[in-house]
């Protein structure tokens, strides 16, 4: 409850409801104290680590996957990542408790004097089948249609994003929508004990189907949360799923947006052979990830007619204090907003 209600206040306290130091605030002044903390926030690098790093990526690039074998790790996404959940159910991702501090929009308008419970406290409800949900009409009635701020998170996995946020919401007048392509995570949500469908709709959903409708009408979202999601598509199709994307946002609704940034550790540690094309990769799993810059991030989002509120390059330095090893992280953390009143074509 503490930490909730530090989000809440961060809310009320600070202008254009952004958290008072954005992407943490552990700097490190003093080289001695590297190993003293796991993780250190705003991390330069040298001119050389650069260097090195855009020479590991372009190493383990040169031997790329044959073309004649790409489509299929597109084609087959969906066997890929079942079988991931399968593997893994729920225990392979932590659960994102640090939403609330660098997306405090995700904290519903009438949130302010909510006694707000801890994430993972929630009680056990009703749960329903699991599989693909369509609105035919704007008349039909669909889930969450008496909520006053509606969500949607994409890609939601096994979770780890929608049970904090369940918790979040209950006793305010928000509702969650939350859905995969992988029908085994969507299951792995409606089985667990927190899942309420009176606060949430999990349902089945392959973003890159641009036709296709939602379970609620168009442009009837509050908030769109992207985590390390559109890295797993094919980077020919992300402009097509932000362009869709935006067209569910409410003017003045708001893509929330958090991914891999281009030399991430993960990025340099890929082998030789396992690279479908520039800066996108896959894994021994199958699974794929691609690995963008600030300027990719905002070419996606304003291209889609969205404004740029944040586009942040989020550089760590993390630290195994046990074997003395420094290891740099890098991730995108995007805020964009649909613009209240829409130009007028030139």
């Amino acid at each position: 409850m503490r930490f909730v209600k530090l989000a809440v206040r961060a809310v009320r306290l600070y202008s254009g409801g952004r958290p008072p130091a954005p992407l943490g605030g552990r700097i490190l002044t003093d080289p001695h104290d590297i190993f003293q903390h796991n993780m250190w926030d705003h991390v330069h690098w040298t001119e050389e680590e650069r260097e090195n790093a855009r020479q590991k990526a372009e190493e383990n690039s040169k031997e790329k996957i044959p073309v004649e074998e790409q489509p299929k790790y597109d084609r087959e996404a969906h066997k890929y990542w079942d079988r991931f959940y399968e593997t893994h159910q729920s225990k392979f991702f932590r659960n994102r408790n640090w939403l609330f501090t660098e997306f405090p929009e995700l904290l519903p308008p009438d949130s302010a004097g909510m006694d707000i419970p801890e994430p993972d406290s929630c009680s056990e409800s009703g749960k329903q089948p699991c599989g693909s949900s369509t609105l035919t009409s704007d008349t039909d009635t669909f889930p969450g249609q008496h909520a006053a701020f509606r969500i949607l998170e994409v890609g939601c996995g096994a979770g780890n994003s929608v049970f904090p946020i369940i918790s979040t919401i209950r006793g305010s007048k928000a509702f969650l929508y939350c859905c995969d392509f992988s029908s085994r995570a969507v299951e792995l949500i409606q089985e667990h004990t927190d899942y309420d469908p009176s606060l949430c709709h999990a349902f089945v959903r392959d973003i890159c189907d641009t036709t296709s409708p939602f379970p609620f009408p168009p442009e009837g979202l509050d908030i769109i949360l992207v985590v390390f999601v559109l890295s797993a598509i094919h980077p020919a199709r992300a402009q097509g799923v932000v362009k869709s994307l935006a067209g569910q946002l409410k003017k003045g609704g708001i893509v929330l947006f958090r991914d891999y940034g281009r030399y991430d550790l993960s990025q340099l540690r890929f082998k030789k052979g396992q690279c479908l094309s520039e800066n996108f990769y896959t894994r021994q799993d199958g699974t794929c990830v691609y690995f963008f810059t600030k300027d990719e991030v905002h070419h996606l989002f304003s291209n889609a007619g969205l404004e740029e509120i944040q586009n942040l390059e989020d550089r760590r330095l993390q630290v195994n204090r046990g074997k003395k090893v420094v290891m740099h992280r890098v991730w995108m953390q995007s805020k964009y907003r649909k613009p209240y009143l829409i130009p007028a074509s030139v």
